[in-house]
Protein backbone atom coordinates (compact mmCIF):
# COMPACT_ATOMS: atom_id res chain seq x y z
CA UNK A 1 0.00 0.00 0.00
CA UNK A 2 2.68 2.66 0.94
CA UNK A 3 4.65 1.49 -2.74
CA UNK A 4 1.25 2.27 -4.37
CA UNK A 5 1.62 6.13 -2.81
CA UNK A 6 5.19 6.25 -3.51
CA UNK A 7 4.42 5.39 -7.20
CA UNK A 8 1.53 8.04 -7.34
CA UNK A 9 3.76 10.87 -6.42
CA UNK A 10 6.52 9.62 -8.84
CA UNK A 11 3.74 9.61 -11.58
CA UNK A 12 2.05 13.03 -10.49
CA UNK A 13 5.94 14.96 -10.64
CA UNK A 14 6.37 12.80 -13.85
CA UNK A 15 3.12 14.82 -14.74
CA UNK A 16 4.26 18.45 -13.46
CA UNK A 17 7.51 17.98 -15.49
CA UNK A 18 5.72 17.13 -18.71
CA UNK A 19 3.33 19.99 -18.24
CA UNK A 20 6.11 22.64 -17.23
CA UNK A 21 7.59 21.57 -20.94
CA UNK A 22 5.18 22.08 -22.96
CA UNK A 23 5.18 24.47 -25.33
CA UNK A 24 1.69 25.97 -26.86
CA UNK A 25 1.87 26.38 -30.58
CA UNK A 26 -1.21 26.57 -32.20
CA UNK A 27 -1.40 26.91 -36.12
CA UNK A 28 -4.37 27.09 -38.44
CA UNK A 29 -3.32 24.00 -39.86
CA UNK A 30 -6.30 22.03 -40.55
CA UNK A 31 -7.36 18.81 -38.70
CA UNK A 32 -6.96 15.53 -40.83
CA UNK A 33 -6.32 13.13 -37.94
CA UNK A 34 -8.48 12.54 -34.27
CA UNK A 35 -6.72 11.08 -31.46
CA UNK A 36 -9.33 10.36 -28.70
CA UNK A 37 -8.94 9.76 -25.11
CA UNK A 38 -12.16 8.50 -23.05
CA UNK A 39 -13.13 7.58 -19.55
CA UNK A 40 -15.82 4.98 -20.68
CA UNK A 41 -17.05 5.09 -16.93
CA UNK A 42 -18.29 8.36 -17.73
CA UNK A 43 -19.15 8.25 -21.15
CA UNK A 44 -20.55 5.15 -23.15
CA UNK A 45 -21.36 6.01 -26.31
CA UNK A 46 -18.63 5.53 -28.54
CA UNK A 47 -20.09 6.00 -31.89
CA UNK A 48 -21.09 9.91 -31.36
CA UNK A 49 -16.89 10.36 -31.77
CA UNK A 50 -17.30 8.97 -35.53
CA UNK A 51 -19.84 11.41 -36.09
CA UNK A 52 -17.71 13.93 -34.94
CA UNK A 53 -15.04 12.95 -37.31
CA UNK A 54 -17.73 13.15 -39.72
CA UNK A 55 -18.20 16.87 -38.94
CA UNK A 56 -15.11 18.12 -38.63
CA UNK A 57 -13.99 16.17 -41.75
CA UNK A 58 -11.79 13.43 -40.67
CA UNK A 59 -11.79 10.20 -42.44
CA UNK A 60 -12.29 7.18 -40.57
CA UNK A 61 -9.19 5.40 -40.65
CA UNK A 62 -7.24 9.06 -39.10
CA UNK A 63 -9.89 8.28 -35.93
CA UNK A 64 -8.14 6.69 -33.36
CA UNK A 65 -9.82 6.03 -30.00
CA UNK A 66 -8.47 4.91 -26.38
CA UNK A 67 -11.00 4.62 -23.35
CA UNK A 68 -9.95 4.62 -19.65
CA UNK A 69 -12.20 1.88 -17.34
CA UNK A 70 -11.49 0.81 -13.79
CA UNK A 71 -13.60 -1.83 -13.94
CA UNK A 72 -13.14 -3.10 -17.84
CA UNK A 73 -16.21 -3.53 -20.16
CA UNK A 74 -15.27 -6.05 -22.47
CA UNK A 75 -18.05 -6.29 -24.61
CA UNK A 76 -18.52 -2.71 -25.07
CA UNK A 77 -14.90 -1.93 -26.07
CA UNK A 78 -14.90 -4.55 -29.37
CA UNK A 79 -13.49 -1.35 -32.15
CA UNK A 80 -10.88 0.60 -29.64
CA UNK A 81 -8.16 0.20 -27.22
CA UNK A 82 -8.70 -0.27 -23.71
CA UNK A 83 -6.22 0.68 -20.74
CA UNK A 84 -6.26 0.99 -16.81
CA UNK A 85 -4.43 2.20 -13.89
CA UNK A 86 -2.37 -0.77 -14.40
CA UNK A 87 -0.69 -0.43 -17.62
CA UNK A 88 1.63 2.50 -15.65
CA UNK A 89 4.81 1.89 -14.04
CA UNK A 90 6.58 4.46 -12.31
CA UNK A 91 7.66 7.79 -13.30
CA UNK A 92 4.99 7.68 -16.08
CA UNK A 93 5.76 4.60 -17.97
CA UNK A 94 3.39 3.24 -20.26
CA UNK A 95 3.35 -0.66 -20.36
CA UNK A 96 0.90 -1.41 -22.44
CA UNK A 97 2.10 -1.43 -26.37
CA UNK A 98 -1.24 -0.08 -27.88
CA UNK A 99 -1.63 2.73 -25.60
CA UNK A 100 2.36 3.99 -25.99
CA UNK A 101 1.35 3.30 -30.02
CA UNK A 102 -1.09 5.65 -29.27
CA UNK A 103 1.13 8.58 -27.49
CA UNK A 104 4.11 8.03 -30.30
CA UNK A 105 1.29 9.00 -32.83
CA UNK A 106 1.19 12.80 -33.87
CA UNK A 107 -2.16 13.74 -33.99
CA UNK A 108 -3.96 16.94 -35.20
CA UNK A 109 -6.24 17.21 -32.64
CA UNK A 110 -6.80 15.18 -29.45
CA UNK A 111 -9.39 14.96 -27.81
CA UNK A 112 -9.72 14.68 -24.42
CA UNK A 113 -13.30 13.64 -23.36
CA UNK A 114 -13.36 13.20 -19.42
CA UNK A 115 -14.17 14.96 -16.38
CA UNK A 116 -12.62 13.12 -13.49
CA UNK A 117 -9.11 13.70 -12.03
CA UNK A 118 -7.80 10.39 -12.46
CA UNK A 119 -4.17 10.39 -13.11
CA UNK A 120 -3.60 8.37 -15.28
CA UNK A 121 -6.10 10.15 -17.54
CA UNK A 122 -4.18 13.30 -17.36
CA UNK A 123 -0.72 11.45 -18.24
CA UNK A 124 -2.36 10.30 -21.60
CA UNK A 125 -3.18 13.86 -22.08
CA UNK A 126 0.06 15.14 -21.33
CA UNK A 127 2.25 12.60 -22.52
CA UNK A 128 0.58 12.70 -26.31
CA UNK A 129 2.30 14.47 -29.06
CA UNK A 130 -0.98 15.67 -30.54
CA UNK A 131 -0.65 19.31 -32.16
CA UNK A 132 -3.65 20.64 -30.71
CA UNK A 133 -4.97 19.14 -27.83
CA UNK A 134 -9.10 19.77 -26.74
CA UNK A 135 -10.77 18.88 -23.54
CA UNK A 136 -13.80 19.25 -21.31
CA UNK A 137 -13.42 21.36 -18.26
CA UNK A 138 -11.46 19.17 -16.07
CA UNK A 139 -9.04 20.20 -12.43
CA UNK A 140 -5.90 20.95 -14.35
CA UNK A 141 -5.95 23.81 -16.74
CA UNK A 142 -2.83 23.26 -18.45
CA UNK A 143 -3.32 19.71 -20.20
CA UNK A 144 -5.71 21.15 -23.14
CA UNK A 145 -4.76 24.36 -25.44
CA UNK A 146 -8.83 24.64 -26.22
CA UNK A 147 -11.45 23.87 -22.67
CA UNK A 148 -15.40 23.80 -23.67
CA UNK A 149 -17.33 23.50 -20.55
CA UNK A 150 -19.85 21.26 -20.43
CA UNK A 151 -20.85 18.26 -18.67
CA UNK A 152 -19.58 14.67 -20.36
CA UNK A 153 -23.03 13.68 -21.06
CA UNK A 154 -24.04 16.54 -22.99
CA UNK A 155 -22.00 15.33 -26.24
CA UNK A 156 -23.95 17.28 -28.38
CA UNK A 157 -23.37 20.50 -26.80
CA UNK A 158 -19.90 19.86 -27.09
CA UNK A 159 -19.86 19.07 -30.77
CA UNK A 160 -21.62 21.78 -31.60
CA UNK A 161 -18.92 23.82 -29.78
CA UNK A 162 -15.79 22.61 -30.76
CA UNK A 163 -17.08 22.81 -34.67
CA UNK A 164 -17.72 26.52 -33.93
CA UNK A 165 -14.26 26.91 -32.28
CA UNK A 166 -12.78 25.19 -34.80
CA UNK A 167 -14.43 26.99 -37.77
CA UNK A 168 -12.98 30.32 -35.78
CA UNK A 169 -9.23 29.20 -35.73
CA UNK A 170 -9.37 27.98 -39.62
CA UNK A 171 -9.05 24.23 -38.48
CA UNK A 172 -11.60 22.49 -40.70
Amino acid sequence: MILQGFKENSNKKYLNKLLSKRQVNVTSSKVESLGVILNVDEFENLDVFRDLADLIHVHHNKLKVVVFSESKKEALLSWVECFNPKDFGWNGTVTNVELQSFLNEDFDMLLSYYQEDILELKLITAASKSKFKVGVLQADERLNDLIIKTDSKEFDVFSKELTKYLTILNKI
